[in-house]
């Protein structure tokens, strides 16, 4: 392969083209602005959300409750997904990940206690639920907090 035989994947390079250079390059005068206006102008247009002076639907619907920009939201696993583990190892969330029980992990992982676990596993998680608690000690495991 040489210099001159590399070429753009289809469809990555679409045909760039100058506006405002003259009448014969098809996008000169107004350059594709159309006639006067607001979005003719020189940094016309308006905000984002703007409705012509309508209510934005921002502003229109309500508002309930308390959204804490800061919290960090732990992923979820249930007892009954950990079977896939074998008898006596360690679960942690670089397993949960391997296995493909969770997708992404940006916080930590809480576990709950939906399902029965039927296999006894040390489980290494940043929240357990209380009946998780429970059915990981009642089946002979360990849970640790991290």
């Amino acid at each position: 392969m040489n210099l001159h035989e590399l070429s753009p994947a289809p469809g990555s390079n679409p045909k760039a083209y100058r506006k405002g250079r003259g009448k014969g390059s098809g996008n000169g005068t107004t350059a594709g602005r159309g006639q006067k206006g607001q979005k003719a102008r020189s940094g016309g247009g308006v905000r984002v959300g703007f409705e012509g002076g309508q209510m934005p639907l921002v502003r229109r619907l309500p508002k309930r409750g308390f959204n804490n920009i800061f919290a960090k939201r732990l992923e979820i696993v249930n007892l009954s997904s950990l079977n896939k583990f074998e008898d006596g190892a360690t679960v942690n969330v670089c397993d949960l990940l391997e296995k493909g029980i969770l997708s992404k992990c940006e916080h930590g992982v809480k576990v709950l206690g939906n399902g029965t676990l039927e296999k006894k596993l040390i489980v290494r998680a940043t929240a357990f639920s209380a009946s998780a608690k429970e059915k990981i000690v009642a089946a002979g495991g360990k849970y640790e907090v991290i």
